[in-house]
């Protein structure tokens, strides 16, 4: 069970490291100076420091796609449905701004896993994609490029790690509904 909770505290600690220099920048002389222990001590809880781009990128993209999932299963209208993914995105990454900058500049170093996470980022897309056109079809929304409508809210969705840590007193819950208002309202019918 100590190991376990040394490697979540390794796993985040690195997580950190990676938002501010860089996967690729980030040694495990690095990462054991930042822990405070010898890099011969971090084999005892990880292998690698691939390992730990994998624990941190696959958990986060399951996480989405697990959120994913419930969104496009719900019986919702497809403004509710956009709704709810502006929420996902705005939960996850409030809960985890340091991972969010590796799954969005670090994902490429992803070796044995690069197709899993590249499968899950894929799906992910074309069920945002297909709630949008979804959306257009029902009238919900305004005739408009889906593809370019969703390129729009994600690139504000995927950014938000760099801007939610310079907000101390942020509502998650405030935040996702002002998204909403600025990202939704413009393509709603």
């Amino acid at each position: 069970m100590k190991s376990e909770t040394r490697k979540e505290e390794i796993i985040k600690t690195a997580a950190e490291l990676f938002k501010e220099k860089g996967y690729s920048a980030v040694t495990m002389r690095d990462l054991a100076t930042a822990m405070g222990i010898k890099a011969a001590s971090l084999y005892n809880h990880i292998t690698s420091k691939q390992e730990i781009l994998k624990a941190i990128i696959i958990a986060i993209a399951e996480e989405f796609t697990r959120g994913m999932d419930i969104i496009i299963n719900a019986e919702m209208s497809n403004i509710s449905k956009l709704k709810q993914i502006v929420a996902l995105h705005v939960n996850i990454t409030a809960n985890n701004t340091n991972g969010m900058a590796s799954l969005n500049n670090d994902w490429m170093h992803l070796e044995d896993q690069l197709e899993y996470y590249l499968q899950l980022r894929n799906d992910y897309e074309n069920n945002f994609l297909e709630i949008i056109k979804q959306g257009i079809i029902a009238n919900e929304m305004k005739q408009s490029n889906p593809e370019i409508i969703m390129f729009s809210m994600l690139t504000t969705l995927r950014s938000l790690y760099l801007w939610i840590p310079k907000k101390e007193d942020l509502n998650a819950n405030d935040l996702a509904q002002n998204l909403n208002e600025v990202l939704i309202e413009g393509i709603n019918n």
